[in-house]
């Protein structure tokens, strides 16, 4: 190891950082400045990695999980020779500057994934470890391994105070997965002073009795972080963390206190803190002489690796076609079985969270790369799939069914880490009511153009005797407020197929389908292209002429309510119109939105859930939906005793 180019990495590490966040007034110096050391051995030394080449599939991950340190990641990253330039570096947290406040995938080369919410980093990292193991599982063969790589995080308090963490790092110490090392800052500061006022945790003995190894060392010592990570290795069956004292702020003149945690440290600040390190006071991004040049022969190494890495691929290819051929499926999300879509006709009566199960199944068989589960709802969730290798657990890597618990927060970003890692698409599936606790995860990946699939179920008042706390009334309105989140909530059975394919069609969003608890009826369909027509988000069920007196417009179970209702207004033409994303159909042209709605004299809408964002639909008193929670009781007398049954929505269409 070199270790004078590792020191003189981790002193430029803080150069750049300080100097940075001064120029932008804005920033977190604390993390960059004690725990450069570490970044420096990891990018140098430790990490598999190769930056001329940042999407090498066998490449390690690394993810700041406490990304308000984010001058330390664009700063090594910089040094290592990724697409990181010194102006980029100067042009931190600044308007249009691939170095955001917070890391950002997809904006930043190098950079593996948003972390922005503290927890959220560690969480997704299991994800990552997760996917490494399904398709080692499924592609290694005794003469080549191919996929053999590590998932490394660096959490600071923050990470370990969130409840997100403890979610998934419980899930990743029962799936005993040795390929995740995390990194625990242990400064003991956060922005409100020493954690010892709200976090007096044992941590180690939380994570071994999480399943996990815990090693402990110090920040500074380089050759025992890379001797600490050696031993982590050795321990195939548990994830590891290891714990690096280490001071805040290092070299600062507030050095160990919350004053450097996440405020610039002032003109005077950064040149005493330059002085104290032994670095060039009156010079501004310096880098020690003879960085660049370390990395570039470690560049030369990284791609001798990587052109190693190639030829065993190539002669595990060829000794393996027909594993090749499926590799090929799985990393460009290819069709791997032709598979009919499940058929169904007018009058057939389930309920739509049972045609999901039947998608799930169908997309399941037709794409072998599709894996996930529920939220410890596996039954009510209908995801059940019937012909996968099992449940996926540290006996059964190959499994397709991950048995998230209950960790809606946490099966949510291990979703998004293992379709960041690549090769995998991931759902999973939990009651609607409960994503508000995963949503805090929905809005990154949504953010990150992860194209998590989100099985949603029990989708109104119609859940019944659970009562108000499982009875969704204003979630439809919060998940169409999500930027990038695709929401679908589909009439009937051939809806629930087409929400399915328009999920698995998805590249660069987040999908949310709700799904029925009651059996819906499958309705004919005025429109004989309705699943063409309903990919622009809405179509018309029931025609009702081009002029109707009245337009009802609707979602999910409330179409059938709709259909039944306007049975019960004889002498009137309603058009019935199904809006499966409401969202989607708003994008469309006014040419497009005027063909469904028709020219009626009046437009009704149907939801049962809050009239927030359908305002523009329809007058006040046209909103026939649900402003208040619901109650306990049988579903059908829970809608009774709200005023929300197919009469009085016929009583509000003869009004």
């Amino acid at each position: 190891m070199n270790t004078k180019a590792i020191e003189a990495t981790a002193l430029s590490i803080r150069s750049l950082s300080m100097d940075a966040i001064q120029k932008a007034n804005s920033g977190h110096p604390g993390l960059p400045l004690g725990a450069a050391e570490l970044a420096a051995v990891l990018y140098g030394e430790i990490m598999k990695h190769n930056p001329a080449d940042s999407k090498w599939v066998d490449r390690d991950r690394f993810v700041l999980s406490a990304g308000h340190g984010s001058m330390l990641l664009y700063s090594i990253l910089h040094l290592a020779g990724y697409k990181i330039s010194m102006d980029d570096i100067k042009n931190f947290r600044q308007v249009g500057s691939i170095c955001a406040g917070h890391p950002e995938v997809g904006l930043t080369d190098g950079v593996e994934a948003t972390s922005g919410p503290l927890g959220q980093g560690i969480a997704l990292s299991v994800g990552m470890a997760i996917a490494e193991s399904m398709l080692a599982a499924r592609f290694n063969t005794p003469a080549h391994k191919i996929v053999d790589h590590y998932t490394y995080t660096l959490v600071g308090e923050g990470c370990l105070e969130e409840g997100v963490s403890s979610e998934a790092c419980s899930l990743a110490g029962t799936l005993k997965l040795g390929k995740l090392i995390a990194f625990y800052d242990e400064n003991k500061i956060s922005i409100d002073g020493c954690t010892d006022i709200t976090f007096t945790d044992d941590i180690e003995k939380r994570y071994l009795s999480y399943g996990w190894q815990v090693l402990r060392g110090s920040m500074y010592n380089i050759g025992e972080i890379a001797d600490l990570v050696r031993i982590a290795k050795a321990e195939e069956n548990k994830p590891t963390l290891i714990i690096l004292k280490s001071v805040i702020g290092k070299g600062a003149p507030k050095e160990g206190t919350a004053d450097v945690h996440g405020a610039p440290l002032g003109a005077e600040g950064c040149a005493e803190a330059k002085r104290n390190l032994g670095l060039p006071e009156n010079e501004q991004f310096y880098v020690v002489p003879g960085v660049y040049e370390y990395f570039e022969e470690k560049r030369k190494e990284a791609a001798a690796a990587e052109a190693e890495w190639k030829a065993e691929f190539d002669a595990w290819a060829k000794e393996n076609p027909e594993l090749a051929k499926k590799w090929d499926a799985y990393w460009n999300a290819q069709q791997t079985a032709e598979v009919e879509a499940p058929s169904y006709k007018a009058g057939d009566k389930l309920a739509t969270r049972d045609a999901s199960g039947k998608s799930l199944n169908c997309m399941a068989d037709r794409y072998e790369w599709l894996v996930g589960g529920s939220a410890d709802l596996q039954g009510p969730n209908k995801t059940k799939l019937k012909n996968d290798d099992g449940t996926y657990s540290a006996q059964n890597r190959k499994g397709r069914t991950i048995e998230y618990g209950i960790r809606e927060f946490a099966m949510s970003q291990v979703m998004s880490g293992i379709n960041l890692h690549g090769g995998l698409r991931a759902f999973g599936a939990t009651f609607l009511v409960f994503s508000d606790y995963l949503r805090g995860s929905l809005r990154v990946a949504a953010l990150s153009n992860i194209p998590n699939i989100y099985i949603f179920t029990h989708d109104s008042i119609y859940v019944g005797e659970d009562g108000p706390t499982h009875q969704p009334t204003e979630t439809y309105a919060a998940l169409r407020c999500i930027p990038n989140v695709q929401f679908l909530r589909p009439g009937d059975a051939e809806e629930s197929q087409l929400a399915w394919e328009m999920a698995m069609e998805s590249k660069d969003h987040p999908v949310a389908m709700a799904f029925t608890r009651q059996a819906i009826t499958v309705y004919e369909k005025a429109d004989k292209d309705w699943r063409n027509t309903a990919r622009k988000g809405a179509y018309v069920v029931q025609d009702g002429g081009s002029s109707p007196d009245i337009t009802v417009v609707a979602t999910g179970s409330e179409v059938e309510m709709s259909l039944n209702a306007a049975k019960l207004v004889p002498g009137k033409s309603i058009r019935v119109v199904s809006v499966i994303d409401k969202n989607l159909f708003e994008s469309q042209s006014e040419d497009f939105q005027k063909s469904i709605i028709g020219n009626p004299k009046r437009v009704v809408v149907a939801e049962a859930g809050s009239r927030m964002g359908w305002e523009g639909y329809a007058k006040k008193a046209d909103l026939f939906t649900i402003d208040r929670f619901g109650e306990s009781g049988p579903a059908a007398k829970v809608a009774e005793d709200l005023g929300f049954t197919s009469e009085k929505l016929a009583e509000l269409l003869k009004k």
